[in-house]
Order: structure tokens, then sequence, then C-alpha cells
């Protein structure tokens, strides 16, 4: 059987940092520089460093312009543009121009990193094109960050703290940091204090921490508990601005624009959907669950319980 294309763009989802957000997906399935225990995509089967172009960027260009149109169509807000494939975006080396061009929508361009490629100076230079970059730090010290990211064996922890560093120093639009919280890897009192301390020299516009609240890479993650994701939060705020807490599933599903399958296909590339989103995707022209369920007979679509409540993924091919 034949199997869908990639599919370039998606949504609007809701956003918890950006309002309503069109994704734009410009890496194959699970192409990254880490394997995070707490990925909501599964594992990752192809852990590269190797940066190159891999889609031409007229035609991303052409796919955001098809999505916006149907967007207004549609009535669908959209408030951001946002590269947030499921990889890592600046293993794409032509990230820099596809950012330029994104421009010409007047609409603020957004990247969502996990910032492990920073240490190269034509990464910091293609970010330098985005209005608002979030760049992952997961860990201060080494150990956390071997044990939670899992990093490509040829990355280093200071080079990529160093990378950074470096675009924090030198950011021309906004820079937030975003902290996965996982009980008993990376929640302990120590590694908070370390955290805090890389989290204030980075002087990030705002500090988000996050837990787990979609099916993880390793059926062992957990969230950590109410309290100590309390004493995170007051921890980083004695020496940062502003931290924010993401604890919570989004409640609402993103916008259809057109055929459910190939919505669902192109929105759980990236995102899992669970139960609630997909009933509130359907309409009279069919039921979410249903066409889900589907593709999950057609090998589209895996389905996993987590916590009580069904999710569904894209399958990897």
């Amino acid at each position: 059987m034949a199997g869908p294309t990639h599919a370039l763009t998606f949504g609007p989802v809701p956003s918890r940092r950006l309002g309503r957000s069109l994704g734009i997906n410009t890496i194959p399935p699970k192409r990254c520089t880490y394997a995070c225990v707490y990925c909501q995509l599964g594992r990752t089967p192809n852990l590269r460093l190797d940066r190159h172009a891999i889609f031409p960027t007229g035609r991303i260009i052409d796919a955001v312009a098809e999505r916006l149109d149907a967007c207004a169509r549609a009535g669908e807000r959209v408030d951001a543009l946002t590269v947030v494939p499921d990889g890592e975006p600046t293993l794409d080396a032509s990230l820099g121009a596809l950012l330029e061009a994104l421009h010409r929508f007047e609409l603020p361009v957004a990247v969502i990193t996990n910032g492990s490629l920073l240490c190269r100076s034509d990464v910091r230079d293609a970010l330098a094109h985005a209005d608002w970059v979030s760049v992952k730090v997961d860990a201060g010290r080494e150990d956390e960050w071997r044990w939670v990211n899992r990093p490509h064996g040829r990355l280093g922890f200071t080079d990529v703290l160093g990378g950074v560093c470096a675009f924090a120093e030198s950011r021309r639009g906004t820079m937030v940091t975003e902290t996965m919280l996982v009980a008993g890897v990376n929640d302990e009192l120590g590694h908070l204090r370390e955290l805090a301390l890389v989290l204030q020299t980075l002087e990030p516009d705002i500090a988000y921490v996050a837990v787990p609240t979609r099916p993880p890479a390793e059926p062992w993650v957990e969230a950590p508990t109410g309290d100590r994701l309390v004493t995170a939060w007051a921890m980083l705020r004695e020496r940062l601005p502003r931290v924010e807490l993401l604890a919570d599933l989004l409640p609402d599903a993103p916008a259809r624009t057109g055929e459910l399958a190939d919505e669902l296909l192109a929105i759980t590339a990236v995102h899992p959907l669970d139960e609630h989103q997909l009933a509130t995707l359907s309409d009279a022209s069919g039921d979410g669950i249903e066409a889900a369920e589907h593709l999950v007979a057609e090998g589209w679509l895996e389905r996993t319980e987590w916590r009580g409540r069904r999710f569904y993924t894209r399958a990897l091919h």
C-alpha cells in the first residue's frame, strides 16, 4: 500500500506559548540529535548530527501559503508560524533561508529546538532569523543530561551548553527555555540548583517548566509529584524573573482545514492526539475516533493507553 506523503504543515494547533500556531514539519520522521526518554513521538531510530538540505524552501513556502488560505476560508485564526518538526529542526541546512522566507506572511516566526547544535555558528546564524526561539535545557549537569536526553555519542555537554550560551548572548528576538522534569532523573534538589544557575546565566525571557503529559518513549518515565514541581518552580523563580509551568494537557483540539484522515496523519506526526481531541476534530463528515481506528488498522497510526487515556500517534515506517 502506498503511504501518505510527508505533510509539511499542520494545524493551527492551540499552543500554551504561541496562541494558535501553524506548525511546519521540516524533518523526516524522528531524525534527531537526541533520544529523550520522555519524547512523545517515541524512541529515536535515526540519531544523527549531519546537516543537509531536506525539503526545497519553495515547496515549504507553498505549503504554508496553501494552509494559510485554507485557514482563512475556514475562519481559523493563526497567531504564529512555528517550525516544530518530528525531529531536530536545526538538522535542516536550509533552515535560515526558510525562516527568512516565512517573514513574507507577516506573522511571528518561531522555532522549537533542543539546542544541541547551537555550538555551530551556522546554526546560530540560521536561528537569528526567527522572532521567537525555544531552547531545551533539561539538565544543569552532564550526568542528568545524558540520562534524560540520551544525546548522539559525538555531542558533549560542555559544547552544547556553550553553544546555547553563545546564542543567548547574541539573540535578536525572544528566547525562552523549556525544561522537562522527569521523576527521579532531573528533579532532585541538587540538580534543580545546578539547573537554576545555568538558566540564570542564559537569562531567557521566560523559563518554562514542563512534565510529561503524553505517552513517553520509555514506559518508566513519570512526572514529578506536585510538591516537587512547586519546589522546582520556587527554586528557579529565586534566580529568574519569569518562570511558567506547563503541566496540563491542552483541552482544545487542533483546527481542521482539510480531509480528516490527512489532518490526523499530519498532526499526529508531531502531536499525539487523545480521544477528546479526536472527538473535537470530528464533524458531520465523519467520526474522529473511527477515522483514527481505521488508520490504526491500515498501519499508519498507533494506539497507546497511558494513564487511563487513549492516544493516537503516527507510526514510523
